[in-house]
């Protein structure tokens, strides 16, 4: 088994950042690649960002792609999202996933969710 605990979400100011951690422990091992989805209100759960544990390898949605940034740090197993430029839309529960195969944008593809971290974006 994989554990993952998300920090770092919280209310932020349209327009603004927050970066978000997941950390991760347990068997890690297992994973090939972990992945940042989200809900937003009245949506199903939709892929954010990828991140390949190996060799770093990147991919992103449309949506957040030139405002989000994911990454890994290997030493402290620890994925990360850095998030710029926060309209209102962009508020939703954040979860961070793992799976054995890859990167992958499906949310069946991964074996391993944290609990998730409210992300609001508000004036």
């Amino acid at each position: 088994q994989v554990q993952l605990v998300e920090s770092g979400g919280g209310l932020v100011q349209p327009g603004g950042s927050l970066r978000l951690s997941c950390a991760a422990s347990g068997s890690t091992w297992r994973r090939k690649g972990m992945g940042w989805f989200r809900e937003l209100p009245g949506r199903e759960r939709e892929f954010a960002a990828g991140i390949m544990w190996k060799d770093g390898a990147t991919s992103y949605a449309n949506s957040v792609k030139g405002r989000f940034t994911i990454s890994r740090d290997s030493a402290k197993n620890t994925m990360y999202l850095q998030m710029n430029s926060l309209p209102l839309q962009d508020t939703g529960v954040y979860y961070c996933a793992a799976s054995s195969r890859g990167s992958s944008a499906l949310p069946y593809e991964y074996e391993y969710w944290g609990q998730g971290t409210q992300v609001t974006v508000s004036s």
